[in-house]
């Protein structure tokens, strides 16, 4: 089925093209994919980032929206991102980047179209975990910048991974967050009180 991917904030995405055509943002960037890439560099994909910050006891919490990711493609192939954030001004560009979270954000994609029902893609950071998912959730009319996830959406996590948690291996939200929850649970030392 294909994925809704909700539409990008405008204001955003001119920030991401205004710094694809400064010279100074793109040398800067750190990004030599990019600095290497031949012929024309367009955004696409723009995915809402949303942050889980607390994870709770039963493995439920809220997210807030941190921003809009745009995969940046060159020929064939995304040779880097764009982050942009929301600031008191409005949307601004936040930087570039490479590395491993690109093609495993295209192959989770890929993997996600392939599926039976249909989603809005999204991605949920856990930085406690150091994690990063691709997140499909289930009301696809819904406002990409808002909500949290339901217990029925679906899980993906991008590579690398945490230790013990398989990438690219969906998982329903009521089932990872648990999981999720008791990897950030600090165990009690032998003889402490708890």
């Amino acid at each position: 089925m294909p994925l809704h991917v909700p539409p990008a904030p405008a204001p955003a995405l001119r920030t991401v093209l205004t710094a694809l055509g400064s010279p100074t943002a793109v040398r800067e960037a750190r990004t030599p994919s990019l600095l290497r890439s031949q012929g024309p560099a367009t955004p696409e994909l723009p995915l809402p980032v949303h942050v889980l910050d607390e994870l709770s006891p039963a493995g439920v919490s809220a997210t807030r929206l941190a921003g809009w990711r745009f995969l940046i493609r060159c020929g064939e192939r995304s040779v880097a991102a764009a982050e942009t954030m929301l600031t008191p001004d409005g949307w601004a560009f936040s930087h570039f980047f490479e590395g491993p979270y690109i093609a495993s954000t295209e192959r989770a994609l890929r993997q996600a179209e392939t599926m039976s029902q249909t989603y809005q893609p999204r991605l949920l950071s856990v930085p406690s975990l150091y994690m990063l998912t691709l997140w499909l959730h289930g009301d696809c009319t819904a406002d990409g910048a808002t909500g949290h996830p339901a217990a029925t959406d679906l899980l993906v996590p991008l590579a690398p991974a945490p230790p013990g948690i398989a990438a690219h291996r969906p998982h329903r939200v009521a089932e990872l967050l648990p999981v999720l929850t008791h990897r950030v649970t600090p165990v009690p030392l032998l003889g402490s009180p708890a």
